[in-house]
């Protein structure tokens, strides 16, 4: 139905504006305890985000440190080659979740070998040591800060689109069903009225002829 065009003033169309406006409710409570559910897994993963983040600055204070003191030490050149000739030796998996009918990702972080590290010790020190397993360390933290923070933006976008939904319902398609149930009844009263007082007429015609 397209508003802003002549309402047909008849019993049909009285039933599918009442029929509409009772789906249209249905679907505002919905779209409403949706909006709650969003809201508090948002709040929740913003409370978890801060946690997650707390606790990686710090660390990745320390490994900065550590790959400084590196380069100092063994040149740019040395590190820089080391750093592509190591193979990788950690894997993240993503996984996907649901909140609602929103899709989340859920990382998971593993190690492919954590008994012996992945280059030589011929043109390296200790900073590079200390730095690899810093980041070995912290790469499941990172992982997880990034987990809340797209999951926070996914939710964010269905809280969005759910609350314009909303909002049209409330504010427009609900009122504009509703206030043509009133210009239907209305109008059927008015002519029953009409067809009363032709048929009283009418009557005192008959009457009035005996």
């Amino acid at each position: 139905m397209s508003f802003g065009q002549n309402v047909a003033a008849t019993k049909i169309e009285l039933f599918k504006y009442k029929k509409s406006t009772q789906i249209a409710v249905m679907v505002q409570q919905i779209l409403d305890d949706k909006r709650k559910v969003l809201l508090k897994n948002i709040e929740e993963m913003i409370q978890e985000a801060s946690k997650a983040r707390g606790g990686i600055w710090e660390p990745l204070q320390d490994i900065y440190k550590s790959v400084n003191e590196a380069y100092l030490a063994l040149g740019t050149n040395t590190v820089d080659s080391v750093a592509e000739s190591t193979p990788p030796v950690m894997e993240v998996e993503l996984h996907v979740r649901r909140v609602v009918d929103v899709k989340i990702p859920a990382l998971t972080v593993t190690e492919k070998d954590t008994k012996s590290m992945p280059y030589g010790f011929a043109d390296t020190n200790s900073s590079i040591d200390r730095a690899s397993k810093q980041i070995k360390e912290l790469m499941p933290k990172i992982c997880k800060a990034a987990e809340y923070e797209n999951s926070i933006f996914s939710l964010a976008k269905a809280l969005e689109k759910t609350q314009k939904l909303l909002n049209a319902l409330e504010n427009v398609i609900v009122p504009q069903y509703k206030e043509n149930i009133r210009f239907i009844l209305s109008t059927l009263e008015e002519r029953e009225r009409e067809e009363f007082a032709k048929l009283k007429k009418v009557k005192e015609k008959m009457e009035s002829g005996k």
